[in-house]
């Protein structure tokens, strides 16, 4: 869906503890999600706007979101 908002708060609440956790105790995590929501926001953005981008531009986007999602779940499911 366009606009739809890809949080990792929104795509993983039962998680959020952990999230909370890392964000102020992690560094590398905090950097990570940062860099997640600035990738969330800039598609939303480009989305809703209809700004101008190119499809490749967008799916690369969307790839970069996608891949930095899967190494955050990474850790959330190892984070004790």
């Amino acid at each position: 869906m366009l606009g739809e908002n890809h949080s990792i708060l929104c795509d993983f609440p039962e998680h959020e503890d952990t999230i909370n956790r890392l964000n102020a105790t992690s560094t590398d995590f905090a950097e990570k999600a940062k860099r997640y929501h600035s990738l969330d926001d800039e598609i939303r953005n480009l989305e809703e706007l209809g700004s101008p981008a190119s499809d490749e531009t967008l799916h690369q986007l969307k790839h970069d979101r996608a891949e930095l999602k899967d190494v955050l779940y990474q850790v959330l499911k190892h984070a004790k």
